[in-house]
C-alpha cells in the first residue's frame, strides 16, 4: 500500500500554499528564481542595498523635479488671459511620481526569503521522510532508471549531469519552473504560463510513453 498522499491532498495543500504566497507578497511562487538569486546573493544585495536608496517616493520625485527645473528652467508664463474670461483650473489628471510607482510591478523578495524557501523545502522533505520511516540513503536513481536507461553507475551519473544542466538551462530560458508557471502562472492565467506548462507537460508525457512503451 502507498504511503504517499492522495492525489487531492497534495493538490490542497500545493493550491493553499500557492494561493497564501500570492496573497501575502503579491509576487508568483517560483524555486529556479530563487535558486539564481542565492547563487548570485552578492549582486542581489548590491540591488537591494540600492533600492534602499530610494524608498522614499516622495523625496524622489521632488529631487527629479529640482534636478529637471534646474537643468531646463522654468517654462515661460503664457500671455494674460483677457479681461472677463476665466483660465481653465489645473487638473490631477497626470498621476503623480508615488502613484506611477505604485501600479509598478512589484520588486522582487527579499534575498533572505528566497534563501529560507529554499531551506524550508529541503528540511520538509527531510523531515517528512523521516517521519514515514522511509528516509534512506541512495546513490542510485532505484530499479526503474536502472531497468529503463542504464544501470552502469558512471554513465547514470553522467545521464543525470547533463539532465540538470539542461533543466536549469531551459528553466532559466522560459523564465521559470513547473513551480512558478504552472501553480502561480497558471493560476494567474498568463499567457506565458499557460503555454509553457502545456510545452513540459506535452513533453514529459511523450518521454515517458517512449520509454515505457517504445523502448
Amino acid at each position: 500500500m502507498s504511503t504517499y498522499w492522495p492525489w487531492w491532498a497534495g493538490a490542497a495543500g500545493l493550491a493553499l500554499i500557492t494561493i497564501n504566497y500570492a496573497l501575502t507578497t503579491d509576487r508568483s511562487f517560483g524555486v529556479s528564481s530563487a535558486w539564481d538569486r542565492v547563487l548570485h546573493w552578492r549582486r542581489e544585495r548590491r540591488l537591494e542595498r540600492m533600492d534602499e536608496e530610494f524608498t522614499d517616493e516622495r523625496a524622489l520625485a521632488d529631487a527629479l523635479a529640482a534636478a529637471t527645473a534646474e537643468h531646463f528652467g522654468t517654462a515661460p508664463a503664457g500671455p494674460p488671459a483677457p479681461y472677463g474670461t476665466s483660465q481653465p483650473l489645473a487638473t490631477d489628471d497626470e498621476p503623480t511620481a508615488s502613484e506611477a510607482t505604485s501600479v509598478s510591478a512589484p520588486s522582487p523578495a527579499p534575498l533572505v526569503t528566497q534563501a529560507a524557501l529554499l531551506v524550508s523545502i529541503f528540511v520538509g522533505g527531510l523531515i517528512a521522510a523521516l517521519t514515514s520511516g522511509r528516509f534512506h540513503l541512495r546513490f542510485d536513481m532505484g530499479p526503474g532508471f536502472r531497468n529503463v536507461v542504464t544501470a552502469h553507475p558512471t554513465t547514470m551519473i553522467v545521464l543525470l549531469f547533463v539532465g540538470g544542466v539542461l533543466v536549469g538551462f531551459g528553466t532559466r530560458l522560459a523564465g521559470g519552473c513547473s513551480s512558478g508557471h504552472g501553480l502561480n502562472g497558471c493560476g494567474r492565467l498568463r499567457p506565458v504560463s499557460l503555454v509553457a506548462t502545456a510545452v513540459f507537460f506535452g513533453t514529459a508525457v511523450a518521454v515517458s510513453f517512449l520509454l515505457w512503451k517504445v523502448i
